[in-house]
């Protein structure tokens, strides 16, 4: 795993499914990761959903609402912003959520100093 400042090399832009999730591991933390083809967007969240702590969000679907983009978890549908981590199914639960970017057909999640930490140390 390649860390640059406070941001991770997840994965090659082909390696990600299109309007699909997959998981990838930042130290000790799973983080979902997104590329909503259909408005070339990219998303990172946490992996699991925190109704019933399962991991996993990264194979929840995913759509909007309102023009929000979202995803549902899979075993429970409960759904949840993938801008912000607000659930939008009335709960009060949230999800985390961290910056994506693409550079030079890698992507890369933002995560904090401690994460960062964490994914040295696993290596």
């Amino acid at each position: 795993m390649e860390i640059v400042g406070n941001w991770f090399a997840a994965c090659k832009v082909e390696d990600a499914l299109e309007n699909g999730g997959v998981c990838v591991k930042a130290g000790n933390e799973q983080v979902a990761l997104f590329y909503f083809k259909r408005r070339n967007e990219w998303y990172a969240t946490q992996n699991e959903c925190p109704h019933k702590k399962q991991m996993a969000l990264s194979r929840g679907m995913i759509g909007t609402t309102n023009d929000e983009p979202k995803v549902a978890c899979p075993f429970h549908k409960k759904t949840f912003s993938l801008s912000t981590g607000e659930c939008l199914s009335g709960d009060e639960c949230a999800i985390r959520t961290y910056p994506v970017k693409v550079e030079n057909g890698l992507v890369y999640i933002g995560i904090n100093k401690e994460q960062i930490n964490d994914a040295t140390m696993s290596q």
